[in-house]
């Protein structure tokens, strides 16, 4: 099954039971907000694809805007990869800080980059979420710097 018809019927199937979405982002822990268009997103590394689902916010919405994207990503700290932008994003609305999570897609806004975290860390002034892996991020943990291509899933 096509990836968007099945998020499509898994969304039918919440509502025919009744349930409803979060409407705002501190029911729901991000920026999603009810009836909002998500972007989906793939990372490939080599022949691998990771999938992600981009917030509905200006931040996210501009990084969308540059895809496609061939980075480098770089190890930093033994918590995060990251990879320069080619361009600051529209951080308008954001939070001052923001504490990340495993498979949390961000944007450090001092320095304009890129960073994938693969182990939680504290609350940081100027990190912006973006978005989240959908699932395992094992393909990223490697050692030393390596090509991706991130676009948006059509």
């Amino acid at each position: 099954m096509d990836r968007r018809k099945f998020l499509i019927w898994g969304h039918a199937i919440i509502c025919s039971l009744g349930l409803s979405l979060p409407a705002t982002a501190e029911e729901s822990g991000n920026t999603f907000r009810k009836g909002s268009t998500m972007t989906e997103i793939q990372f490939i590394l080599g022949s691998e694809r990771l999938f992600a689902t981009l917030d509905d916010s200006p931040a996210a919405r501009d990084f969308a805007a540059m895809l496609p994207l061939e980075l480098t990503l770089s190890d930093y700290h033994g918590t995060e990869k990251i990879a320069d932008l080619p361009r600051k994003l529209d951080t308008t609305g954001a939070p001052a800080s923001y504490k990340p999570e495993t498979g949390d897609i961000t944007l450090y806004a001092p320095w304009g980059n890129l960073a994938i975290f693969y182990k939680p860390f504290q609350s940081s002034r100027g990190l912006v979420r973006l978005g989240r892996f959908d699932g395992s991020i094992s393909a990223l943990l490697k050692d030393g710097d390596f090509p991706v291509r991130i676009e948006i899933v059509e």
